[in-house]
Order: structure tokens, then sequence, then C-alpha cells
């Protein structure tokens, strides 16, 4: 694990923290004996090194895992951003489901693949010297609009299609439904940037494995 890592863990993990606190505040999830969730920017930090570590280690035998560990805390830090502006949407505005649900699912995933770019490119993949380009990052969107299309495909499937059940509010079945679509985009995706759009040439691949 590098330096590298190291910072942009913290980076991550923070950003993810502040977002997540300010979420359970929204969605008025009831405190553990009356404490803020303000402990979460420094706890997710940790768990952030915590997961790239993991993926180092488990990288000795299976080294995809040493990018599917920076590519899964970059992915709940995204998570984190998407679901962080879709709910600024619905509270700004107070509606969840019908047409509001994939204008907002929309705009929160681009700004969340916007972020996931440049985190990826850079960190995740470290294809930051690639001469991609242009190719690169067409291939980069067109992978995320597949992947926004699953994601808001299965997600309203559940949202409008089922319909909140066991007596969860809009706004509570609106972020499940979203969970289940981030998640399935979130598998698709990664798949398609290693073996598509941030592929390095294995001699590169091999030489940063050792590292």
């Amino acid at each position: 694990m590098t330096k590298k890592d190291f910072k942009f863990a913290i980076i991550s993990g923070f950003v993810t923290g502040l977002i997540v606190w300010w979420l359970l505040e929204f969605w008025d999830i009831e405190r553990f004996q009356n404490i803020s969730y303000v402990w979460l920017v420094l706890v997710v930090p940790a768990l952030w090194i915590a997961g790239v570590w993991l993926g180092y280690f488990l990288g000795r035998w299976f080294g995809f895992f040493k990018q599917f560990g920076k590519y899964t805390a970059i992915g709940f830090t995204n998570a984190a951003i998407d679901f962080g502006v879709f709910n600024l949407l619905i509270a700004l505005t107070g509606k969840a489901l019908g047409l509001a649900f994939p204008v907002f699912k929309g705009i929160s995933f681009l700004v969340a693949v916007t972020n996931s770019y440049f985190w990826n490119k850079y960190w995740a993949f470290e294809a930051g010297e690639s001469r991609g380009g242009k190719p690169e990052a067409i291939k980069f969107f067109i992978i995320n609009v597949i992947a926004i299309v699953i994601n808001i495909g299965i997600g309203s499937l559940i949202a409008n299609g089922i319909g909140p059940v066991s007596g969860f509010s809009d706004k509570i079945w609106a972020n499940m439904a979203a969970v289940f679509g981030s998640a399935v985009a979130l598998i698709f995706s990664f798949i398609c940037f290693r073996l598509v759009v941030f592929k390095r040439p294995v001699a590169k691949v091999e030489s940063s494995a050792g590292r």
C-alpha cells in the first residue's frame, strides 16, 4: 500500500463520511444514545484504509484485488455522492417517486460518474499516464450510459413497479430501490472499466503489481 493509496483513502473516506452523516440526519435515523453521526467523518476514512490494505493483501494471490480494493472504496464514495445529490433534490422539491425518481436519479448519477472517472483513472486503475485520450473518455461515457440505464431501470422497477412495502415511507423506499440499482451497476462497471476502458499493457500491470 503506497502513500498515494493512504492519502486518497483518507480523502475519499472523509467525503463519504461527511455525506453519510448528512444523509442519516436527513433520513431521521434514530441516534444511538443520542450520539451524533459526526463520528463517521473519522471512522469511514479508517475503514477505507483497511479496505485498500485488504485489497493489497488478497492481491498476493489474486492480482485484480489490488484494483478492486481501491475501486470499491471509490464506488462507495461515488454512491455517497450519488445518494447525496439524489436526496438533496428530494429535500429541495419534496418529491421522491413518480417522474421525479428517474430525473433525480439521472442527475445524481451523472454527478457521481464525473467524480468516478477521475478517481478511477488516477487511482484505482492508475491510468493517468495512458494515452487513451478522447477514446478512453468516450468508452468510459458509453459504459456509464449503459450502467445508468441498468441503475435507473432496476431502481425504477422496484420504486414504482413494486412500490413501498412493509410501511416504508416514499423517501426510504426510493433509497432502497436506488441501492439495488447501484449495486448491479457497480459490478457491471468494474468489469468493463478493467477490461475495456483502463486496460493497461501486461508489462505495466505486472510492474505495478510488484510495487
